[in-house]
């Protein structure tokens, strides 16, 4: 690395560069303007990145200039231990040469975080579409994975050699210019002056950076303007505070029984009685004719697989030739969204049947074991229930979560390195996962019990890595559309392999995503970037093929899912059998970790922190029209969060022993044999 010499000749600055920098904190002039001007570049460099999605207008104008205010206020913030260090040495401290050395490998050090940080949020804007936010946070705790993903993913020796250089040229040109001989030559300062001066530069940091809040930034147009206008680094500390917010302290609220009472209303429209009429719970009776089904359900639950990549869905995709064959046999859901932008949050509506609660998802919070999911149905019902997961289940907590809520957890931890033929930083491929199925499918059979098991995958992800030879693009360098190809073959292969298994047709395969590929729009909730499949397959016939358009989210999977095999059952479910609700009440709750979003009959409600806004929508398009706020939609869309907020801050929504499953379900009966429940709509 290049050194720089603290006492070669220098020119002397004019008398205005003396008074900036000849006093002892003259050296946070200098870290400011430094972090001031890469927060600046690093704005710029994204704004090219996303010039075709953001709107130029004067907006853009008004995204530099708050800018320039979150990155005074970050500075001062990040400066706070330099403003310390700088009040508390003693007075000729800074001339001695040691110091003078020390100082200048700091600032090397302190570019070179810099410089790093703005690369990396290039990356994650290259990846996610915004500054950073809670996922960079989850990012530094699963660091295995994340650093592991980076190495593959990127060529990490030759950019952080790169920055070490730009670094240190950019040192060694501020020490030529003179600005730090200034300062240091004038850091003398008598104690009382310099305790006064740090208490100044203390209180001015705290206020100045105190004072951001996102929820002062204007609501711009395009969320892209509005991205641009934040700074990376306090994204990142704002998200870490706030990363499980409380709906009660701070979204809009009703009365608690009014909430529950609405609620009572919307969850009895598909027939169901409620069991404990009036209560603060959602405990009702689901009633389905014929007799039951009870196949086994091989539940695949692809990573980022967005509608878009199916031919079902874009005619121009040839990505899920595999995919398209079996739609073409299978119950299709034409209007299926994710309720989320994660996998946690795919995981938490596709077992739990809850809308996204805002800040940490159910996956990774405290207190969520034992709750009342689509596998303590099962379980109830008799069924073998697994997790099954190429990569190491510790990771978002997945482990923890499918392990203490019934099912068995089989993971990259859990098999041996040699059944291991191909894996990434995020884990296994995706033929090596439906090998483990497949044997945990016939140790099941074996043993004479139907199963349930939730597969998730990892091969759709960053570093699109997997075997060569599979298909016809090649492993990484073809990006997301090799990685979407390659499960779709693994998909494939496990299906044609399965078919010659004497279990194969008393199984019901679901294919379902957890999320899409990309979440990041124009609008502040962009509904069109939550449309993921959702296919049914049954080879007995169990369910039978066809084409439901009925607007659907993910919350709705599991009560729609055991309706197919009309089971009746007590449910504490949020969702709905969607079959069973009039297209017209059909319903998509979508969130992103502060902004959770109801859409019914074209009016799309979105709560954040301390507000809300409504729009009009039509499904398929990328606008959202402001709209006059509706108390009936307001209402609806509060009482789904809040209610589903007070019932896991109350241990409500917990799963039913053996006993009151059976019991439940005998008074269920008796209700609805009295005329207790209403007709529901088919």
């Amino acid at each position: 690395m290049l050194m720089l010499h603290p006492d070669a000749p220098l020119h002397r600055p004019p008398g205005l560069r003396e008074r900036l920098f000849a006093r002892r904190h003259g050296g946070l002039v200098l870290f400011a303007g430094i972090f001031v001007g890469i927060s600046f570049l690093t704005r710029a460099a994204l704004l090219l990145k996303a010039a075709h999605e953001v709107t130029w207008s004067a907006s853009l104008v008004a995204a530099f200039g708050w800018g320039l205010v979150y990155d005074l206020g970050t500075a001062g913030l990040a400066a706070l231990p330099l403003i310390v260090l700088l009040t508390v040495l003693p007075a000729g401290a800074l001339q001695r040469p040691s110091m003078r050395w020390l100082v200048a490998g700091s600032a090397v050090a302190i570019l070179f975080a810099l410089l790093f940080g703005a690369v990396a949020e290039w990356f994650f804007w290259d990846e996610f579409g915004v500054r950073f936010n809670f996922i960079a946070v989850d990012y530094l705790v699963y660091t295995t994975e994340v650093l592991g993903n980076i190495r593959e993913s990127y060529p990490l020796p030759l950019i952080i050699g790169g920055l070490a250089a730009v670094a240190a040229a950019i040192s060694w040109s501020l020490w030529w210019s003179g600005l730090p001989r200034v300062w240091l030559e004038a850091a003398g300062t008598p104690w009382r002056l310099r305790y006064g001066q740090g208490a100044l530069w203390l209180a001015g940091a705290l206020m100045l950076g105190g004072a951001l809040n996102a929820e002062r930034l204007p609501a711009f147009a395009n969320n892209f303007n509005r991205e641009l206008a934040k700074n990376g680094l306090w994204s990142l500390f704002a998200a870490f505070r706030s990363n499980m917010l409380d709906y009660d302290e701070f979204y809009p609220t009703r009365p608690v029984d009014q909430i529950f009472a609405r609620l009572e209303e919307e969850l009895t429209e598909d027939g169901s009685v409620m069991l404990n009429p009036g209560a603060r719970d959602t405990l009702r009776y689901v009633s389905n004719p014929g007799p039951e089904l009870r196949p086994n359900v091989i539940q695949i639950t692809v990573e980022s697989l967005s509608a878009d990549f199916l031919g079902i869905f874009n005619r121009a995709s040839n990505l899920t030739p595999n995919l398209v064959d079996v739609a073409g046999r299978s119950l299709v859901f034409e209007n299926f969204y994710a309720t989320g932008t994660r996998t946690d949050r795919g995981m938490e509506a596709l077992t739990l049947s809850l809308p996204p609660t805002p800040g940490r998802s159910m996956i990774k919070r405290p207190r969520n074991e034992n709750l009342f999911t689509l596998g303590s149905v099962f379980r109830a019902k008799g069924y073998d229930t697994a997790f099954l997961y190429g990569g190491y289940g510790y990771f978002d907590n997945m482990n923890h979560f499918f392990g203490e809520n019934g099912y068995r957890v089989v993971d990259r931890a859990a098999v041996a390195e040699n059944d291991i033929t191909f894996a990434n930083a995020w884990g296994a491929c995706d033929e090596d996962l439906f090998r483990w199925t497949m044997r945990e499918a016939d140790a099941s059979a074996a043993a004479g019990k139907p199963f349930h098991y939730f597969v998730m995958t990892t091969s759709n992800h960053r570093p699109y890595t997997f075997p060569e030879g599979r298909i016809d693009l090649p492993s990484k360098v073809s990006g997301r559309a090799g990685a979407v190809k390659y499960t779709d073959f693994a998909i494939g292969e496990f299906l044609r392999q399965a078919a010659q298994k004497p279990w194969f047709k008393d199984t019901v395969f679901v294919i379902v995503a957890d999320h899409c590929a990309a979440s990041a729009g124009k609008t502040e909730l962009p509904v069109q970037n939550y449309h993921i499949p959702l296919i049914i397959y049954s080879p007995g016939g169990h369910v039978a093929p066809g084409r439901i358009r009925t607007l659907t989210s993910q919350m709705d999977y599991a009560p729609t899912l055991l309706g197919l095999l009309n089971w009746s059952y007590p449910s504490r479910f949020f969702g709905h059998d969607v079959r069973k609700v009039p297209p017209g009440d059909a319903h998509a709750l979508v969130g992103s970790y502060q902004k959770l979003g109801h859409l019914e009959k074209g009016e799309f409600v979105v709560l954040r922190p301390r507000g809300k806004s409504t729009y009009r929508y039509e499904l398929g398009s990328a606008l959202l029209t402001p709209a006059p706020d509706s108390e009936y939609g307001t209402l609806e869309t509060i009482s789904f969060y809040q209610a589903a907020n007070y019932l896991y801050k109350n241990n409500l929504y917990r799963a039913l022993s053996p006993a009151e499953f059976a019991r439940y379900a005998r008074q269920g009966e008796q209700l609805h044999s009295s005329g207790h429940a209403v007709a529901g709509w088919r």
